[in-house]
């Protein structure tokens, strides 16, 4: 296919426009073409639960740029999938999708996980990494058994009637309503897991599927112990890879015993904030995100 030459001020002249669940093709097609995987999925969610942002291609093929903005309130929104097509990189399409995306936000704290390729740019739009994570993926072997929680504490597949529960410790830990993306989580993932003590839930997390892996996120839980019981009951409910994104400075550990299971790391993110110190909640006890396009 031959691509005429497009100036960058007729690139800028091109119109945003949302997306909607009738772009998820055009918008795995663009992650194909720079080299990550369709997602279709993961993307099905994020178009739903957030606010896609993209500029149709001026040859008519898909999408040139596109991005996903999930907003939690006025107190904060996360940016993921910034994606420009290889044919229109480097012309400044990809900073003008951000550059509206910015406007848009006006006032309300932003969060992102960056490449070290997408860094720069971000820096140079105000924002400054607070933490790095570590993306891991393996298959989980058991090898090192999980440390044991406190006493009475369980672990058991999630009901319905848990769900307010677990609304309520998320927006204790996470810090901002998740309502509208966890709601969708019982029939976005295909395991849910609770962890409770004395009747009181201490912790959750799930696997939901991603091309050839289960990814584990969201993961809450009290304890770094808690946190380790929840992994393990929801390697045990898959024969997938797992993978999932840890914060390398607050959950070391976590990592150590993941590593120790088979689940190595694959690549670095650094977290990144803008219009804020860092993120609100408890990161303590906020040991992965459902997925880092999504906060």
């Amino acid at each position: 296919m031959i691509v005429m030459p497009l100036s960058e001020n007729s690139l800028a002249q091109l119109p945003i426009r949302h997306l909607t669940s009738n772009d998820l093709l055009a918008c795995a097609d663009l992650s194909e073409d720079r080299g990550w995987h369709r997602e279709e999925y993961k993307w099905g969610l994020l178009l739903a639960a957030g606010t896609g942002y993209g500029i149709d291609a001026p040859d008519g093929q898909g999408l040139a740029t596109a991005c996903v903005v999930t907003s939690y309130g006025p107190g904060l929104a996360a940016i993921g999938m910034v994606l420009v097509a290889e044919r229109y990189a480097r012309r400044g399409i990809g900073r003008r999708l951000m550059g509206h995306v910015l406007t848009e936000a006006g006032d309300t704290p932003l969060t992102l996980y960056a490449t070290s390729n997408g860094r720069p740019l971000y820096e140079e739009l105000g924002f400054t990494e607070i933490a790095e994570a570590e993306m891991l993926r393996g298959t989980f072997t058991f090898a090192e058994p999980a440390a044991e929680p406190r006493p009475g504490t369980s672990v058991r597949p999630a009901t319905a009637e848990d769900l307010p529960a677990i609304l309520r410790l998320d927006d204790e830990i996470f810090g901002a309503d998740r309502t509208h993306v966890l709601t969708r989580l019982p029939a976005f993932a295909d395991h849910l897991r609770v962890a409770e003590r004395e009747g009181r839930l201490t912790g959750f997390g799930a696997l939901w599927p991603n091309m050839d892996t289960h990814v584990l996120g969201p993961l809450i839980a009290h304890d770094p112990e808690t946190a380790q019981a929840l992994v393990a009951s929801l390697a045990a409910a898959t024969d997938r890879p797992l993978r999932t994104d840890i914060d390398s400075g607050r959950h070391s550990a976590l990592i150590t015993w993941l590593k120790a299971n088979g689940v190595d790391r694959i690549a670095r993110t650094s977290l990144m904030v803008r219009s804020l110190p860092g993120l609100p909640g408890d990161d303590r006890r906020r040991f992965a995100p459902l997925t880092v396009a999504a906060g």
